[in-house]
């Protein structure tokens, strides 16, 4: 891996930095997790599609710039540095795309992907349930085959961002008979489907970026099945494994908290406890040695190497490192840090951050489970 930029990709970075210093918003939005927000990030989605920025590795044939993954590196290290908005519909770009592009056919290719990428249709998940959490193994939804349809029963839960998409993608039991990880398939619906019924879940900062969906037979066409019949496990893993490896958690995005962090340090030094110091420090740190670490693991794969466990040791990685760098700010800040809001009304932004990182060791699987998946895949113990 040569850690040197060609004088082509400073070119590209030239570019990327102009275009973004020209079109990110100057007022930041409001938050991701409320209606009003939503429809301002869909709308930035929608600016990103204008200059083609929508999926940068994506072929152009899809709305994207057919660009490598050191570039794209090159790229999100330009759209945080110029602050740009949180992705609406990084379930849709970062987790189902892949998947389409590795399973998908080429109609459902040319259906789905390049309204994606131009922010046209947004994305949510449809993967833990009641009963089942982050063991999708344990998934009971069904979707049983009548013609050319499906019909899907059940509900999710904790579905990310279904409060607001257009559609959701998920895993449903169509072999009532089975058990554990067999006869589960992929199936993409529109959540405003006769029978489909979302309830926002409020969070702890009052806002709904969360939602349950009820399935009350809905009939989805079988073309909207991802992979053969019973293939839903292997898709999923698929889809996971990009949401825990290089995708889903830039590098980019732990630097640029990570400098928030350093000068909110600074800005607060003079009462910080003696050991902040060391965390801030050890924040930046660890945020530095997972950009190199992504850059390794991007250079393996433009080799023609595969990442495996890996994703599950980049994720714990990822979470881990969002909880303590916000954990830290809300100590620099001080006791009343809970009660601060901004002029209107919006929360705190250090404690919003705080919030959400706290799910992180539960979202994308569990840590827990990670940690069983390293254990039985890169040490070979026993699971």
């Amino acid at each position: 891996m040569d850690l040197n930029y060609t004088p082509e990709q400073q070119a590209f970075r030239a570019e990327v930095r102009a275009w973004m210093e020209a079109h990110v918003p100057k007022t930041p939005l409001k938050t991701l997790e409320g209606r009003e927000g939503y429809d301002q990030h869909v709308e930035w989605e929608r600016t990103l599609a204008s200059g083609n920025w929508g999926m940068v590795t994506w072929p152009e044939a899809y709305g994207g710039r057919n660009l490598d993954l050191i570039r794209w590196l090159i790229f999100e290290e330009e759209y945080y540095r110029a602050k740009a908005p949180l992705r609406a519909n990084q379930n849709g770009i970062f987790l189902l795309g892949p998947t389409i592009m590795e399973y998908g056919t080429d109609e459902q290719k040319a259906r789905f992907l390049t309204p994606m990428a131009k922010g046209e249709i947004m994305w949510a998940q449809a993967w833990s349930e009641p009963n089942a959490g982050s063991d999708m193994a344990a998934i009971r939804s069904r979707a049983v085959r009548d013609g050319d349809h499906y019909v899907i029963s059940g509900q999710k839960t904790w579905s990310s961002r279904a409060a607001f998409a257009d559609w959701c993608f998920g895993l449903f039991r169509t072999d009532q008979d089975s058990k554990r990880h067999k006869g589960l398939s992929f199936i993409l619906l529109p959540l405003d489907s006769p029978g489909v019924t979302v309830r926002p879940i409020r969070q702890l900062h009052g806002e709904t970026g969360f939602a349950e969906i009820f399935f009350d037979e809905v009939r989805v066409p079988v073309e909207n099945r991802i992979a053969g019949e019973g293939e839903g496990w292997n898709v999923a893993m698929a889809t996971a494994g990009f949401e825990r490896g290089l995708m889903l958690r830039s590098p980019a995005r732990f630097q640029a908290t990570a400098k928030r962090l350093v000068e909110l340090y600074r800005q607060h030094e003079a009462h910080a406890a003696p050991a902040a110091r060391e965390a801030v420090a050890q924040a930046w740190t660890d945020a530095e040695a997972y950009a190199l670490n992504t850059y390794m693991v991007a250079s393996t794969i433009q080799a023609g190497g595969h990442i495996g466990a890996e994703a599950s040791l980049n994720k714990i990685f990822w979470s881990e490192l969002d909880r303590s760098m916000h954990r830290t700010a809300m100590s620099l800040l001080g006791a009343a840090a809970e009660l601060r809001t901004f002029a209107d009304g919006a929360m705190n932004e250090w404690l919003e951050g705080y919030i959400f990182s706290l799910s992180g060791p539960i979202y994308a699987g569990s840590n827990e489970i990670q940690r069983n998946i390293i254990a039985e895949r890169l040490l070979g113990l026993p699971r």
